[in-house]
């Protein structure tokens, strides 16, 4: 009997948005938003035309007062005068009046709950539920004319719920939970099908991946439960960023519910210009463009794929400690350097080691890994005192037989495959590797032997199959299940032709299960070879060492998008749009540029209120546009300072960040 994970997407129900069809095994759809002032009608027209052109199949304008959308006939008739007939959807935040419109306008709107029609004060209410009933007749009867509207013009709605935007009734009920984002979108659903209107797409958007993820499994398993049927869904880290970073923490976000076959449409939000988003949404999508699968996703348990079981809520593994990996110790990052033909002192620069020989010390970064697997070479240098050398066990046993100041057994650990472990003669009394392929049939015969090894093992699981995540995952699972605790650690290697898609399969494969608790390292790999003189993200990487900055830089991205260790400053930058108050994309680039040392503080740099104390979800510090040059500044979720003019903006941040003891000079 074949075991192997079959991919199957979650059956959705089809909704016509123009002439597009989304959901029921359709293919997946790619959009994006534009960033022009939506009343400067050439402007918005070209920018869609150079979104469509890159890819985009549909193209969301901000429509925030009736001004705007009004002003979206002009833009559409511009389009449709030029050739181009792509689906347009209008954003509404807190106008319904503009929703009215727009629907008779565009091919779609999108409303978000959480703003709609409830108001947001940051206040806490207790609702008796008669109070709470009378609040849900409030929202049914100011949002079924809309809903009178779309079914009228056949225009399609997307619900769109945004983690940090949740209502003071929802947060005073459900809290700044992944449940209370369900039941925002949920009430509005249920008003809608009350209606008999169906063309709908749901959205469940957070700054942070692990949140999202939870809580579109979550909204899935409440269709699935309440209605029996499932609407179209479109994915989104929503304030991702720029660069690597914003590409990295969209892909685990988006990429861990298409492998659950979770998702219709994508967005990638990036703080770029849009046109820019397009060809990472093609380079996640693609990895799922198989033939339209008939099986469909069962309605009695969470949402499953590939043969997976996943979680509903977050909780890490459960493993022994060894050494510094497992137990409750971050996750561990190999730098490897299996190709490499020598290494010197000044190689574990790029893995964040750099040596000072004047003074014959190392300095060591937040980023530095804590392994650099040597393959068959050994290292003829002192190693600093927080790096460790895995190596193979042939090579393993010559190291510790040659060594004459008997401490390589405190440095140099080995590497076994497979069973290599179980027959050999000499193992590390302190820490053994295994690598073990998931899919290779002698793997689950290791099981049985593993239960019996002592507690000096960690494993290092990749798969040579078509689905490599799910087979990990489904081998991780069978850990558990046999009460093996022993730590893993996700080798993960891409042979894809370029960096950028190296950057989102590396994030997609690990991502998805560090998101879910599973993994105790990470163990990037590719081919130095393809690594010339490449560009990511807007920067520049050299052959050679570099390709090891490249692997070093990505997987502590990973852990940070992941939140399962912290090594530098987190930005949650909204993409931008036609609210946008300040060049965002500029203003973001100044702000790393002089906090980029301050680890593990998370700042939100936010275009315009909509995407204000909201948006920031869990950000510590926010730097948010409140009118034309001026800036409002952010504790959590606390104003400290209104009305700061821009030009003076960052370095009061900086003082904001020196009152609250956040501050280190660089």
């Amino acid at each position: 009997m074949d075991n192997t994970p079959k991919y199957s997407r979650l059956k959705t129900v089809e909704v016509k948005i123009g002439d597009l069809l989304m959901g029921n095994f359709h293919p997946l759809r790619i959009q994006t938003m534009t960033t022009t002032d939506t009343m400067n009608t050439i402007a918005t027209v070209e920018q869609s035309i150079r979104c469509i052109e890159a890819g985009a199949e549909l193209v969301r304008i901000t429509a925030p007062s009736k001004n705007e959308a009004e002003n979206l006939l002009n833009i559409k008739n511009e389009l449709r005068r030029r050739g181009y007939h792509t689906p347009l959807i209008a954003d509404i935040h807190f106008t319904p009046n503009a929703a009215e419109i727009a629907a008779r306008i565009v091919e779609k709107v999108r409303v978000n709950p959480g703003n709609y029609i409830d108001k947001k004060k940051f206040e806490f209410i207790e609702y008796s539920d008669a109070e709470y009933n009378e609040e849900i007749e409030r929202i049914r009867a100011r949002f079924t004319p809309l809903i009178k509207i779309c079914k009228e013009y056949g225009t399609a709605m997307r619900i769109g719920t945004n983690h940090g935007s949740l209502s003071d009734r929802i947060m005073s009920r459900y809290g700044d939970t992944p449940m209370g984002m369900v039941e925002s979108a949920m009430e509005f659903l249920r008003i809608a099908r009350n209606e008999s209107y169906h063309n709908i797409v749901l959205s469940m958007k957070s700054s942070n991946p692990r949140v999202m993820i939870q809580a579109y499994r979550l909204l899935v398993a409440k269709m699935e439960d309440e209605f029996n049927e499932c609407y179209p869904l479109h994915l989104g880290v929503t304030e991702a960023g720029d660069g690597e970073d914003g590409r990295i923490k969209s892909a685990i976000g988006i990429g861990t519910l298409l492998e659950e076959g979770i998702g219709d449409t994508i967005r990638v939000s990036l703080t770029e210009d849009p046109e820019f988003e397009i060809p990472v949404c093609k380079d996640i999508v693609k990895r799922y463009c198989f033939p339209a699968s008939v099986e469909t996703i069962g309605v009695d348990a969470p949402p499953t794929s590939l043969g997976m079981s996943v979680p509903l809520d977050y909780q890490r593994r459960k493993t022994f400690s060894v050494n510094n990996i497992g137990g409750k110790h971050v996750p561990v990052v190999v730098a490897d350097f299996m190709l490499a033909k020598t290494i010197d002192p000044d190689d574990l620069q790029a893995i964040g080691y750099t040596y000072n020989a004047s003074t014959d010390k190392w300095n060591i970064s937040d980023a530095a890994a804590d392994y650099i697997y040597t393959a068959g070479k050994t290292i003829d240098f002192a190693l600093p005192g927080t790096l460790k050398v895995i190596c193979n066990y042939e090579t393993w046993k010559e190291k510790i037989t040659s060594d004459s100041n008997g401490d390589a057994d405190q440095k140099y650990y080995p590497l076994f495959k497979d069973k290599e472990y179980l027959t050999a003669n000499e193992r590390s009394g302190i820490l053994n590797f295994i690598a073990v392929d998931v899919n290779d049939e002698s793997a689950n015969l290791l099981l049985q032997d593993i239960r019996r090894a002592s507690n000096d093992v960690v494993l290092c699981l990749y798969s040579s199959g078509k689905h490599p995540m799910a087979e990990v995952r489904k081998y991780i699972t069978q850990l558990t299940s046999q009460g093996i605790e022993c730590p893993v650690i996700l080798a993960v290697e891409s042979q894809n032709e370029t960096i950028d898609e190296q950057l989102i399969h590396f994030a997609i494969e690990t991502g998805a299960l560090l998101t879910d608790g599973m993994g105790d390292g990470i163990w990037l790999i590719n081919d130095p070879k393809k690594f010339v003189n490449v560009k990511v993200s807007g920067r520049t990487y050299l052959p050679a060492k570099n390709n090891h900055q490249f692997l070093n830089n990505t997987s502590f991205s990973i852990l940070q998008a992941a939140r399962t260790r912290i090594s530098k400053t987190e930005y949650i930058s909204c993409p931008s749009c036609g609210r946008t108050l300040f060049d965002l994309q500029e203003t973001t680039a100044k702000i790393r540029s002089v906090t980029n040392h301050l680890k593990g503080i998370k700042i939100a740099i936010m275009g315009c209120i909509v995407n204000g104390p909201g948006e920031m979800a869990d950000a510590d510090f926010g730097y948010v546009g409140s009118g034309q040059g001026k800036i409002t500044l952010y504790k959590g979720k606390e104003v400290v300072k209104r009305g700061v003019n821009s030009d003076v903006a960052v370095d009061e941040l900086i003082n904001l960040l020196r009152e609250s003891n956040e501050w280190i000079d660089p």
